[in-house]
């Protein structure tokens, strides 16, 4: 089969990439240049930009590509404009979205009415009514909302689409370092952390990437995903004081962990949100359907997560310091320490 990638030489892309071309297909992959990538031999390159895709739609649509796997899917604009462009090539679309286009993200962060979405919830779970999540709160990011990406790609029936939610996803390549804070405490030889009791208990999904990678590549293989839509994380998901224990194991920290109320901890240490509401999948569907299968165990995936966290530590933040000292104070006033 011949698939076209979009975004493929960040993170989670490469990977996808080197499992489509190692199992025999013809990849190419669209991309800005602007992140360097090894890919396998023969992966055909296209340079442009993602937001200009009608641009490049004769090159594009010269490859003919079989299945398009986009990986950049941010906007309804870039929804539409990708189902525009393949209308009549492609057989497939997979679009890659995200566990935040369901109503319990909403919930999650106050932003949907009602009470805590019961869980572990499908795929036929309601997505939220709020749309635009992170609205001037991050920088360009404005006009993101899954939702409406995930409808856009689903309303055109005559190019189907597989609908992919993923999860927080680690490891290596990560640019959200989503261990390093807990490995920078672990590392600093501390003798104990605090997590705020509120968040102990909560159930948050997450995959690694080469587990979740291997979800993409199987729903771009297989026929069967067209006009599915599937969740995409590890099981179990883990309560947050089993992730944080699982991640001390994996860096071979000794400490403690001491659970403490939430409103004795300082900001950058509460969870701020709505911990009654667990943000967690079922992934049943495409275990089924597809025969998913995580290819790297829990336990390994976390030990290249750490040893790639070590050797590439973002940059120290100036409030670390801070915060680092109230979190000494708080644990020696509750006996943590």
């Amino acid at each position: 089969m011949r698939f076209l990638v979009i975004g493929g030489t960040a993170f989670m892309g490469p990977q996808v990439v080197r499992r489509l071309a190692s199992r025999g297909h013809d990849v190419a992959v669209f991309h800005r240049g602007k992140t360097k990538a090894v890919l396998p031999p023969g992966v055909k390159e296209f340079l442009g930009d993602r937001r200009k895709l009608g641009e490049h739609a004769e090159t594009l649509r010269k490859f003919r590509p079989d299945v398009v796997v986009d990986m950049m899917l941010v906007t309804e604009a870039d929804a539409r404009g990708l189902m525009t462009v393949f209308a009549d090539v492609a057989r497939r679309v997979v679009a890659v979205s995200s566990i935040d286009a369901v109503k319990a993200y909403g919930v999650l962060l106050g932003t949907e009415a009602g009470p805590p979405v019961p869980a572990p919830f499908d795929e036929d779970t309601p997505v939220r009514e709020k749309l635009f999540p992170y609205r001037g709160k991050a920088p360009g990011m404005d006009d993101y909302d899954k939702v409406l990406v995930e409808r856009e790609c689903l309303a055109h029936p005559g190019l189907p689409a597989a609908v992919l939610r993923l999860p927080m996803v680690y490891g290596p390549g990560d640019r959200q370092h989503r261990l390093h804070e807990l490995l920078r405490r672990f590392d600093a030889g501390r003798a104990a952390i605090a997590l705020d009791g509120s968040i102990a208990p909560w159930r948050g999904c997450r995959g690694y990437v080469e587990n979740v990678a291997e979800a993409i590549a199987l729903a771009a293989e297989d026929s069967r995903s067209a006009g599915r839509v599937y969740n995409v994380a590890e099981e179990p998901t883990l309560e947050e004081r089993a992730w944080v224990a699982a991640v001390a194991a994996a860096a071979e920290w000794k400490g403690r962990v001491v659970e403490v109320p939430s409103e004795k901890l300082p900001e950058p240490l509460r969870a701020g949100m709505n911990t009654s509401q667990h943000l967690w999948p079922s992934t049943a569907r495409i275990r089924r359907e597809l025969g998913y299968r995580e290819t790297v165990g829990f336990e390994e995936g976390l030990k290249r997560t750490v040893a790639w966290e070590r050797a590439n530590p973002p940059a120290a933040r100036p409030e670390q310091a801070e915060t680092d000292a109230a979190e000494e104070k708080i644990l020696r006033e509750t006996g943590g320490l």
